[in-house]
């Protein structure tokens, strides 16, 4: 089973991931968003998936930078456009493990999947 990890290398979050995975010999695939982007029909597996309000960080540095304008209204499309434009506004991390998506850092969440 493939594994693969988004996210940012900056993200203390991401870090605290990698070395749970890492301490528990869990192989992976490391993909930057900053790097690497997010291609829109991964983004739409995702929202389709587990939503675009749970992916969608509206925490993030990005979006508390945004236009008000721009935070305003926020519906599916609207969101979709703004994590394609801006992919650091993604929740971190989200692992892919097969057909299963998760999103954030819970130790607990990421035994029940990988082992």
């Amino acid at each position: 089973m493939t594994i693969t990890m988004y996210g940012i290398t900056t993200c203390d979050t991401i870090r605290k991931a990698r070395t749970w995975l890492e301490g528990h010999a869990v192989p992976y695939r490391f993909h930057d968003y900053r790097a690497e982007g997010i291609e829109a029909g991964r983004l739409d597996r995702w929202v389709g998936k587990v939503g675009w309000e749970k992916l969608l960080n509206k925490g993030s540095t990005t979006f508390r930078e945004l236009p008000d304008k721009d935070k305003q209204g926020l519906d599916e499309k609207k969101a979709r456009k703004l994590m394609l434009a801006n992919p650091t506004m993604i929740k971190r991390p989200v692992l892919e493990v097969g057909d299963e998506i998760l999103v954030g850092f819970k130790p607990e969440a990421y035994e029940g999947v990988v082992k």
